[in-house]
């Protein structure tokens, strides 16, 4: 066994420098960023529902469509009413008409005040009896609060609903607000009119810019999370009230130094990477890693001078000597002029995750 571990040794030796590519730390811009998961809603959304319970007359819209403010949407059975209101019109206007010949009679002499002002009065009544049966009326009179679409429409016309029967959705999707968590730990990272990008699954390269509208004042006790409300635009109503958005907020920019993530290996919750000295000689060094940004990650306690080994890294080992690639052989260990890239290449098996 000794025999072969010495003549192992000895082949090693024997072979020639593995050639590897290596880099120093260069500064690389990081964006500190939040994420979370939100759920969309609609600007404004409100169920429209019954006043009373009335046989359905006429309903006068269509599924999806998109309705103004004020727009009647369903009319109500109102024979009743609209019987009582030309009844409390005609009072109204022969009280209107008495009080203008007892006023008439007044001036003359001929009424008394007292018989004035009790037919003052009366207009009074008959004017609020008729204002009172247009009310009715209007109960029976369905109209949209906002403009926006209408939602898939569940009864017909004929159908008798009675009071708080949902009749029809209303939704103004021409801005969407987006609710989100965030841990309590990132709230000093947050303020109103702060910068939001979303992300929906049915257009994932199409990033929706909006900004936070709304930090909830109490925290949720349980979770120690804070509901977050931002706001997007909308146009073409590409996204629907009900959607889960994967939301990111850029709270800072920083420069740091970075490495290829392909030269930093990880043992357990170690990172490390192979450094190499003017001797051209290996050396594990642990270091700490942070950030990850387009193939690079940040990484600290490595001097700015340090070479770092970013190609080949599977072909060495702690105090074996290597080659750099671009570099000519006429340095320790150096035979003949290197070339870019390291042998055989392939990323290291244990990178860092």
């Amino acid at each position: 066994m000794l025999t072969g571990c010495a003549e192992s040794k000895g082949e090693e030796q024997k072979r020639p420098p593995p050639l590897v590519t290596a880099v120093q730390p260069t500064a690389h811009l990081f964006r500190d960023e939040i994420q979370a998961v939100g759920t969309a809603r609609a600007n404004e959304q409100v169920t429209l529902a019954a006043n009373v319970t009335e046989r359905i007359d006429k309903l006068l819209f269509d599924d999806g469509m998109y309705v103004r403010r004020g727009q009647l949407l369903a009319i109500l059975s109102n024979a009743q009413e609209q019987a009582a209101l030309a009844g409390a019109k005609a009072s109204a206007a022969e009280a209107s008409s008495q009080l203008d010949r007892i006023n008439s009679l007044n001036q003359q002499g001929f009424a008394t005040r007292a018989l004035l002002d009790q037919q003052r009065a009366a207009l009074s009544e008959a004017r609020a009896s008729e204002e009172s049966v247009r009310a009715q009326i209007g109960d029976r009179m369905i109209r949209a609060p906002f403009a926006g679409y209408l939602s898939l429409r569940n009864i017909s016309a004929g159908a008798i609903v009675t009071s708080g029967t949902p009749l029809v959705t209303v939704s103004d999707i021409s801005r969407i607000k987006l609710d989100f968590t965030v841990p309590e730990t990132q709230l000093a990272r947050l303020r109103p009119g702060l910068p939001i990008r979303a992300y929906a699954s049915a257009f994932p390269d199409q990033p929706i810019e909006g900004q936070i509208a709304v930090i909830d004042p109490v925290i949720d006790p349980q979770s120690r999370a804070v509901m977050v409300r931002a706001t997007l635009p909308n146009p073409g109503n590409r996204i629907k009230p009900g959607m889960l958005l994967t939301v990111r907020i850029e709270t800072h920019t920083r420069s740091a130094p970075a490495l290829p993530e392909m030269a930093v290996l990880s043992e357990g919750d170690t990172r490390y990477v192979y450094t190499v000295d003017e001797e051209r000689k290996v050396k594990r060094t642990d270091i700490t890693t942070g950030l990850r940004d387009n193939g690079f990650i940040e990484v600290s306690g490595l001097p700015t001078s340090a070479l770092v080994v970013s190609e080949g890294v599977v072909k060495v080992s702690n105090g074996r000597t290597v080659r750099l690639a671009g570099e000519d052989g006429k340095g320790p260990g150096g035979r003949g002029k290197g070339k870019r890239g390291a042998e055989g290449g392939g990323g290291p098996a244990g990178a860092a995750p």
